[in-house]
């Protein structure tokens, strides 16, 4: 369905640092910085990519937003929210665990990234 995600960062270098710890706690590659300072992670599927906002802006979270992100299992869920915890991530909602709704059974971890971005490792369970 999409092409690719990209969201605002305050601090590249730091961002950087953060995506690169917690997706490669999923088995990705670190990100790949452009000559206009933006960052890219490259996948069969899609992109998702890391940007300076480029009207001058002050970048911002989107209130209500969450980009998720497949974790093959719940492990690998814990180990993305205990790198992004070491990289300068921030827990938010509840702890990760099991969520269940409408005959559905989640596994899922939140975090805020260092520019305040909500974000989730999400393994849907059987």
């Amino acid at each position: 369905m999409f092409s690719h995600v990209m969201l605002g960062a305050t601090d590249m270098q730091a961002s950087k640092k953060f995506y690169d710890a917690i997706l490669g706690a999923l088995g990705h590659e670190p990100g790949v910085m452009d000559d206009k300072g933006r960052c890219f992670y490259y996948t069969k599927t899609g992109v998702f990519a890391l940007s300076v906002p480029i009207n001058g802006e002050a970048a911002c979270n989107g209130n209500g937003s969450t980009i998720g992100f497949a974790a093959k299992t719940p492990e690998l869920a814990d180990a993305w929210h205990a790198a992004g915890l070491e990289n300068g991530g921030v827990t938010c909602e509840d702890p990760p665990g099991i969520r269940e709704g409408n005959g559905v059974r989640l596994y899922i971890a939140y975090l805020r990234d260092p520019s305040g971005n909500k974000i989730c490792a999400l393994h849907r369970m059987g």
